[in-house]
């Protein structure tokens, strides 16, 4: 049996950590603060709860192969449910698309609402995405890359220069296009000039799976996470901060703590590498991408208070760019939003809001805001990954296997990226290369 530690309670080590488990590793997890989670949890202010991370998710797959190969099935766990409407786009010259997910047809009507031929524009520039990500999915996401025994298709995807941004200007005359098509990388802090191409897919995972919530808040993912780990028999330890990785002869020996060495025969580093000097030299050249600001609000409603009528997610868009979510715990009659935003903020973020027709300030009851800086000081780095240095900027990234022995990463900042399903899928990067208890790769 192998004695495994993770360092990080995000999703992505939750995931780690469980899988492992599950093969019969004995696992120890160390996270800094005082609960799991990471950006999968709970604001919680006077009554409100708010997601403090990401409130929906693409390939509710990954997140059911995670929970039906660690334990339970994810349905007598958490009720993932699917969204409708993806979200709602507002534009600056006063048009509006109401994006559907889970259907070519549904959006394909949708775009043509913007114009006659846009609605064939774009399910042409979705459907072009098709075979990137089935290539994705065989070569980089579900197993762990291998430049000398990967097709040619692969790497050739890998060193192509062309950045997003080009090909969307190429593709796309009408700008508003453009800016469905890139806002969730925008929203996660990238520059569209530096996304290599096939970043873009997201549009094709949006149109194909849907986007999926959690009643109430994603939170309730992270908390049923931390029950299987429990499940599991993990060492769970909180309040463990890992300052650096001890190396004997070359490979990784233990994990060095605040309290103390923890040993370890493999280690799974879940968190921003720059945080432990011995993975640090090898990312140096990296930039992490900043969260966005945010602004919880608890808001009334009631006689003279009516709150506008917003699907669960409504994106703004200008300078600032402003997105609206919806969704939160509030008590009876009242409302849990969040605002984020992206862009040269120069007045308050509530106030440049009501300027672009959403007002929500004489409604606010209690109020929760959070600038990157603080986001980024309670999860310990930022829960965006790494931010795309240019199109050919992938193999910056570190996972599953690393340079050091017997240390693999995985999370947002590992090479399959930020967001929820993409740490899932790294976890399971990370399970698929260490293998069962009885067998060693590393």
């Amino acid at each position: 049996m192998s004695r495994v530690v993770v360092v990080g309670g995000g999703f992505g080590g939750m995931a780690a950590a469980a899988r492992l488990a599950k093969l019969g590793h004995d696992v120890t997890l160390l996270e800094r603060s005082p609960r799991l989670g990471g950006a999968l949890s709970t604001v919680e202010q006077d009554g409100f709860a708010w997601d403090a991370g990401a409130s929906t998710t693409l390939l509710p797959a990954v997140v059911r192969d995670l929970f039906r190969k660690s334990g339970r099935p994810l349905e007598r766990e958490v009720d993932l449910q699917p969204l409708d409407l993806v979200r709602e786009h507002r534009f600056e010259d006063g048009t509006s698309l109401a994006l559907p997910g889970g259907s070519r047809a549904a959006q394909l009507a949708a775009f043509e609402t913007l114009g006659a031929g846009l609605g064939h524009q774009w399910v042409e520039h979705v459907a072009s995405y098709g075979e990137t990500w089935e290539l994705l999915r065989r070569e980089w996401f579900e197993r762990a890359f291998d430049a000398d025994v990967a097709p040619r298709e692969m790497t050739s995807l890998l060193e192509s220069r062309e950045s997003l941004q080009k090909r969307l200007r190429r593709t796309f005359r009408d700008e508003r296009l453009r800016l469905v098509a890139g806002h969730r990388l925008v929203m996660d802090g990238h520059h569209l000039r530096d996304v290599p191409v096939f970043a873009g897919v997201d549009v094709y995972l949006e149109q194909r799976f849907g986007a999926w919530t959690v009643p109430g808040g994603l939170a309730a993912l992270g908390a049923a996470m931390a029950d299987r780990l429990a499940l599991r028999n993990v060492d769970v330890r909180t309040g463990a901060s890992a300052t650096d990785l001890v190396l004997r002869a070359g490979r990784v020996a233990a994990v060095r703590t605040d309290d103390g060495e923890v040993d370890a025969d493999l280690v799974v580093v879940a968190i921003d590498p720059r945080r432990l000097p011995a993975l640090a030299t090898y990312v140096r050249r990296t930039t992490p991408a900043f969260p966005p600001v945010v602004c919880h609000v608890g808001l009334a409603g009631g006689p003279g208070l009516e709150l506008p009528d917003l699907p669960h997610e409504v994106v703004v868009h200008g300078d600032p760019h402003i997105v609206v979510r919806t969704g939160g715990r509030a008590p009876d009659g009242a409302a849990a939003w969040t605002v984020l935003a992206r862009g040269r903020l120069v007045e308050d973020l509530l106030t440049a809001l009501a300027r672009r027709g959403i007002d929500l300030r004489r409604r606010v009851i209690t109020r929760r805001d959070r600038s990157p800086r603080d986001l980024v000081d309670a999860w310990g780095g930022s829960p965006h990954g790494l931010q795309w240095a240019g199109p050919r900027s992938a193999g910056t990234r570190l996972g599953p296997r690393t340079p050091i022995a017997g240390v693999l990463a995985a999370g947002a900042h590992a090479t399959t990226g930020s967001g929820l399903p993409f740490a899932g899928l790294s976890a399971a990067l990370v399970a698929e290369t260490v293998g069962r208890a009885e067998r060693r790769v590393l």
